[in-house]
């Protein structure tokens, strides 16, 4: 009970609790009263009804009246609701009585005044106790009394009839007291909000120390509600704004201020220190919210600082120039370009600190280069931005490379490493002598004062910006050095962190394209065209890849490593390196991309050691290989957390072929890749791409995949035409991700390019099928082959029947250029069932064999070995020359080489 809102609520329950108990006793008292003058009236009703009814008189005159009376009087009681009705004589003989006992019996009681003939009332102990009995003569026709009615009500019933109403008027009591006891917690509970549980005496001690605190600082204070109406204002904000008396919930904007500053109290902006001036008044305003710790609104304390009076003109000028440098920061490096950046310094600063300014960087800057230390001594440098000058030929124009001559202020302040302020052009004979013309042309124009500050960021000079200003503005102070320097400082970080992004932009450019595939391969499996196309941000990861394969197969491979600049482009050409090596190997799909994976998590684990505390760039990287084969059709394709690729048939329809997807490269861990076989009809195009042609924060997955079905759909067209429709419908106007896009026309090798025999395993059987292999040849137009291709095929079936198992197949493929510049090839394949591979030794001088695969090297451009299922294919492939002859004159040469000489 120590707090205020307790106290309340006691003295209100307590003055309900009294209030209810006098309410119930004057109401049982007033019932009590009540229900007495009911049974007066009842009973005296009831005896004068019955000694005035008819007949009476008659039955007291006869020979027996209680006979007639008692039947009456009972039926009468009954209906009247009263103890008795009792009719005696004047003698007190009872004729009738409620108690069959009584009748004829004398009476006691006061009857005098019913016996004078006056009805009369009392409260009387009787026979049935203490009673309210009304007592009433019964006169004869003559006027005399004859006989006395008497009535009673006995007090008990009365009480009784009291009682059964008391539980109803208790129950009313207690409802009473418990709404007012709710309503009296709830006005506590709100109040104890309001007081904070604040006791009496304390709340007095609060008030007095505030208003002691309030109108005894002097510093203005005003609470401002979050409707922007005035709260409270103390003497001293009064006085300072000169607000009237009734200011207070007034709106801020009603009480006469000035715009400025109304507008700062009816914002929601916090303000420190801010001047305004007020009534003639220069005040320094200070404001902050007052929530959490109170209502919505917001505390305001003002300071008088009328004795800077003088100095007003001073503080706007500094409250513009602090605004100024604002203003820089927000709009100065909004892009990453060097040449922008000092476009957007030019432009800040003019009109509102100079009439004109240039920049001027060098060269090696602009480059995105380090400018030395050495660079103080170079006064050649590019003019990279003007602004508020309308005549083109007055300064020296844009991109231009100015050399200033020693004394000039730019060389003054390139070599100094300071500002350089001249107030007077026309007095500097260095400046005039840089170039007299163009300088007198200035003057003409009016400009007539400089300032020169070096633009100078982690301690080295990039460039110069000149402020220059008209005769309409007042010349360059000493106090304009300070501000100038600190523009140019913010502008030079802005014109740095351009300057090394356009350096890193470069690296991972240069890096990139050394990396990505400058052109496509010649092969004859697949018309390829192919889009790239970086992110906003610079380069990425996305590459692509196209690998001729043995046996005219072809590889398609499509990745993307995220993020961008250097660190993915570096990942990238690591990825790329490592599928080019393993596709030389001839892997299937799903174990190139299962070392791959294997390759990526060894780089994690690389990355994660070099970095601090063992965090190091996790790589995340996607790829899908697919290799096609000319001969059947078919495409095997395995993907590694990569969108899957997109089939457009020959009469414009596009599907989307489910294919196994495995996690992204280096999350693995071990498990075996999945791998798709489609058979994908000839004149079909093959289209492989990249998430950031689908994929954007602003469209779907399969919003993507839809749009590019459309842009895919419709009549047959070239890759390099499907690709033009399909970057100028899907490419976005600022991509967030690179892009890479590769689309391959299927071609198919016919059966006049295919031959294809049985080997038994006898070495007899290589004589029959070499000859049939000569007339193939032969009836293909290469008579110029036969022998190389015969010393070929002899060689790799006579190792096949000795080393290998059956069964033993022979196979010829003859590819046909696609473009005028290709040349097309003879593909040699002889297959068996053995694992064993062959490989190339230097034979030693005393051997008979070995040099068998030596001869098949030279005559062959290209030899190897591919696994299959079954066991494993060496093939050989040669070049068609257009007809011309090889120079198998050199064959006595060639076999001659492999003996020494002084050992024959």
């Amino acid at each position: 009970m120590r707090s205020l809102a307790s106290q309340v609520f006691l003295l209100q329950l307590s003055v309900v609790v009294l209030l209810v108990a006098a309410a119930l006793v004057a109401l049982v008292v007033q019932a009590r009263r009540d229900i007495m003058a009911d049974a007066r009236n009842r009973t005296l009703t009831a005896a004068q009804t019955f000694a005035n009814s008819p007949g009476i008189v008659a039955a007291l005159s006869g020979p027996n009246s209680t006979a007639v009376l008692q039947p009456r009087a009972e039926a009468a009681r009954k209906a009247a609701g009263v103890d008795a009705i009792i009719v005696y004589r004047l003698d007190g003989t009872a004729l009738t009585h409620s108690d069959p006992l009584q009748i004829g019996k004398h009476v006691i009681g006061p009857y005098r005044e019913a016996a004078i003939g006056k009805p009369f009332t009392k409260t009387f102990q009787g026979s049935l106790g203490l009673s309210v009995i009304s007592a009433v003569p019964v006169r004869a026709p003559d006027g005399s009394v004859a006989a006395i009615v008497s009535v009673p009500v006995t007090v008990e019933k009365v009480h009784d009839r009291v009682n059964r109403q008391l539980p109803v008027l208790l129950g009313c009591a207690a409802t009473a007291v418990v709404i007012a006891a709710g309503g009296s917690g709830l006005v506590s509970r709100r109040l104890r909000r309001q007081t904070h549980g604040l006791g009496p005496l304390e709340m007095s001690r609060m008030y007095d120390h505030h208003e002691a605190v309030l109108h005894a600082v002097r510093e203005g204070v005003l609470i401002i509600g979050g409707d922007g109406r005035l709260l409270l204002a103390n003497d001293e904000a009064r006085r300072l704004l000169d607000l009237s008396a009734d200011a207070e919930r007034r709106h801020i904007t009603d009480l006469g201020l000035g715009e400025d500053l109304a507008e700062l109290l009816a914002s929601d902006r916090p303000a420190t220190d801010e001047v305004y001036l007020a009534a003639g008044r220069l005040l320094a305003v200070s404001k902050r919210p007052t929530a959490p710790h109170g209502p919505v609104g917001s505390a305001v304390t003002l300071r008088d600082t009328t004795e800077l009076w003088a100095l007003s003109g001073k503080a706007d000028e500094a409250r513009e120039r602090l605004k100024l440098l604002y203003d820089a920061g927000v709009r100065t490096g909004t892009t990453l370009d060097v040449k922008r950046t000092a476009e957007e310094l030019a432009e800040v600063a003019v009109p509102r600190f100079a009439d004109v300014v240039t920049v001027e960087l060098l060269d090696a800057v602009l480059r995105g280069e380090e400018s030395s230390a050495a660079a103080t001594t170079v006064t050649e440098m590019r003019r990279t931005a003007v602004a508020g000058l309308d005549a083109n030929d007055l300064l020296y124009p844009v991109d231009e490379l100015i050399r200033f001559i020693p004394g000039h202020p730019v060389s003054t302040a390139m070599t100094g490493g300071r500002s350089v302020l001249v107030r007077q052009l026309s007095t500097s004979d260095a400046w005039r002598a840089q170039h007299p013309e163009r300088a007198q042309r200035i003057l003409d124009h009016g400009i007539n004062s400089l300032l020169v500050v070096p633009l100078r960021a982690r301690g080295v000079v990039l460039g110069m910006v000149n402020f220059w200003r008209t005769g309409d503005s007042l010349s360059f102070e000493d106090e304009d050095v300070s501000f100038a320097e600190e523009l140019a400082a913010r502008a030079a970080v802005c014109i740095d962190n351009a300057r090394r992004y356009t350096r890193e932009h470069t690296m991972a450019v240069t890096l990139q394209n050394s990396l990505l595939p400058r052109r496509v391969p010649e092969q004859s499996a697949l018309e390829v065209a192919y889009r790239y196309r970086p992110a906003q941000a610079g380069v990425g990861g996305d590459w692509f890849e196209v690998i001729p394969l043995s046996g005219t197969r072809v590889a398609l491979v499509v990745g993307d490593v995220v993020g961008h600049g250097l660190h993915a482009a570096a990942t990238m050409g690591r990825l790329r390196t490592a599928v080019l090596n393993f596709a030389g190997l001839d892997l299937p799909v799903e174990e190139l991309l299962g070392r791959l994976d294997e390759l990526v998590a060894q780089i994690d684990a690389e990355e994660a050691a070099a970095g601090q505390d063992g965090q190091g760039m996790i790589t995340g990287a996607t790829c899908q290989y697919a290799v096609y084969d000319p001969t059947s059709g078919q495409l095997l394709l395995a993907t590694a957390g990569h969108p899957g690729p997109a089939v457009v048939h020959r009469d414009g329809t596009v599907t989307f072929p489910q294919v196994p997807i495995s996690p992204p490269l280096g999350l693995g861990a071990g498990l075996p890749v999945e791998s798709a076989e489609l058979t994908v009809p000839e004149g079909s195009r093959l289209v492989l791409f990249t998430d950031g042609l689908i994929e954007d924060r602003d469209r779907d997955l399969d919003v993507g995949l839809e749009a590019l079905r459309e842009a895919l759909s419709g009549p047959d067209r070239t890759p390099e035409a499907t690709c033009a429709a399909v970057m100028e419908t899907m490419l976005p106007d600022r991509p967030r991700d690179d892009i890479a896009l590769l689309v391959a026309r299927t071609l198919r090798l016919g059966p006049e390019q295919v031959a294809e025999w049985e080997v038994a395993g006898d070495p007899a059987a290589v004589a029959p099928v070499r000859t049939a292999c000569s007339r193939k040849l032969t009836e293909w137009g290469l008579e110029h082959l036969v022998f190389s291709a015969e010393l070929i095929l002899s060689e790799l079936i006579t190792n096949a029947v000795r080393y290998g198992t059956e069964p033993i197949g022979v196979r010829l493929l003859r590819t046909m250029p696609i473009s005028d510049a290709a040349v097309g090839t003879l593909i040699l394949e002889v297959s068996d069932s053995s694992s064993t591979s062959p490989r190339l030794r230097l034979a030693n001088v005393t051997d008979e064999g070995g040099r068998g695969l030596f001869l098949v090297a030279q005559f062959a451009e290209r030899w190897g070995t591919r696994y299959t299922p079954t066991g494993k294919v060496i093939w050989t492939e040669q070049f068609l020359h257009d007809g011309t002859t090889p120079e198998t004159e050199r064959l006595g040469e060639i076999l001659l080489d492999q003996w020494d000489d002084t050992a024959l």
